[in-house]
């Protein structure tokens, strides 16, 4: 299973802390240093089977100083992803990526049905 976080984050850090926890082999990808490629958002997206702003991190500085609220509904698709391939602080974090499925976020329900 794969990991994508932000070291610096606590939500990643209890996130990792929680996979450990269970024994869980994880490989770690740190988001800003290896940002997802447009190919692989569009596959986790696809996979995920989640709405796309769910990939968006919202809560983040670059999101809100680019205005994205109110710029996303109005981009297609093809857009939004091509924006979020440009600089992984615009992913949502952590994602967990298992054989099982693909989830933004870290909720321990969801992620315990996962690995």
């Amino acid at each position: 299973m794969l990991l994508i976080w932000y070291p610096k984050c606590t939500t990643c850090q209890k996130a990792k802390s929680w996979l450990d926890g269970k024994g869980a082999a994880v490989e770690t990808r740190h988001i800003k240093d290896e940002k997802p490629s447009y190919g692989e958002l569009k596959e986790w997206y696809e996979k995920s089977g989640l709405p796309l702003k769910k990939f968006f991190n919202t809560s983040g500085l670059l999101y809100k100083s680019m205005q994205l609220k109110d710029k996303l509904p109005t981009m297609s698709e093809e857009e939004q992803l091509q924006l979020l391939a440009s600089d992984g602080m615009l992913v949502k974090r952590p994602i967990l990526i298992t054989e099982k499925g693909i989830t933004t976020g870290f909720r321990e329900k969801e992620w315990e049905a996962l690995i």
